[in-house]
């Protein structure tokens, strides 16, 4: 099969409901800066995710660059209202597994796979008005800086845990797909300028070799990517490899039929 296009990109410059006016993208994104309200993170966070799955569900937004994975509660809420229940393919250095109950830092940042799921926090969820997606649907790639109890959260699952090389040998799943990518699953000696590198793990060219296998299926519904910190040193480096890691979902074809159906 041959890689899907998925047309216009969205580049959304928050991270944790804060406005990032130096974040930038190549080529020319349309950019989603709503105007937030006065309130806790998470109020302001449920906001910005509900802008952003009312964009998505508008239907064209294929890419979505995105300043914190919070944010894919917007994406995926945006999918479900155009009748798209993906399976999700993350790939993230970090399990983004943490709920109220594990946190030591009380950081939003590292909640929002359990949150996707239906565990922990969920006022963001219910006001991007998303419905929990069940656990067997994901698959977790690398995730190798688990905290504690996190650790444990993410073994008791039912999610499926692979490498990014497992990735790029296997099957995918079946059905149309979400594919998420936090950029800092690449070795930080390759991709640095990122908030929470994580030492080891692929290399920028394995982690594109797995997501052109996913890409090659056709069933891609949408793809978001979170970005480098601007301010960070390499934040050029980390901009090139990125923008070489989503050439596959910038091919030629349009998304199959089966990438925009929900399964019966």
């Amino acid at each position: 099969m041959t890689p899907v296009r998925l047309g216009t990109t969205l580049l959304v410059p928050f991270r944790v409901g804060a406005l990032m006016p130096d974040l930038c993208v190549a080529g020319d994104p349309e950019v989603l800066r709503p105007v937030l309200p006065e309130g806790t993170p998470q109020e302001r966070l449920g906001a910005l995710c509900g802008a952003v799955a009312e964009r998505i569900a508008a239907g064209g937004v294929g890419v979505a660059y995105v300043g914190d994975c919070v944010l894919t509660l917007g994406v995926l809420a945006g999918l479900e209202r155009r009748g798209v229940a993906p399976r999700v393919i993350w790939l993230d250095a970090h399990g983004d597994f943490h709920t109220w109950e594990t946190t030591r830092s009380g950081h939003l940042v590292g909640m929002p796979l359990a949150m996707a799921v239906g565990r922990g926090e969920q006022t963001i969820v219910r006001a991007a008005g998303l419905t929990p997606v069940a656990e067997e649907r994901v698959l977790l790639v690398d995730a190798r800086d688990l905290d504690p109890g996190e650790d444990d959260a993410v073994a008791a699952s039912r999610m499926r845990r692979v490498t990014v090389d497992q990735l790029r040998r296997a099957p995918v799943p079946d059905g149309p797909l979400y594919v998420h990518l936090d950029i800092d699953v690449v070795n930080p000696v390759e991709i640095p300028a990122v908030n929470y590198p994580a030492p080891g793990g692929p290399s920028a060219e394995q982690v594109r070799d797995a997501l052109a296998h996913v890409a090659e299926t056709g069933r891609v519904a949408a793809l978001s990517v979170t970005l480098w910190e601007p301010r960070l040193p390499g934040a050029s480096q980390s901009a090139a490899a990125v923008a070489r890691l989503v050439e596959p979902f910038l091919a030629t074809s349009p998304p199959s039929p089966d990438a925009r159906r929900a399964p019966p």
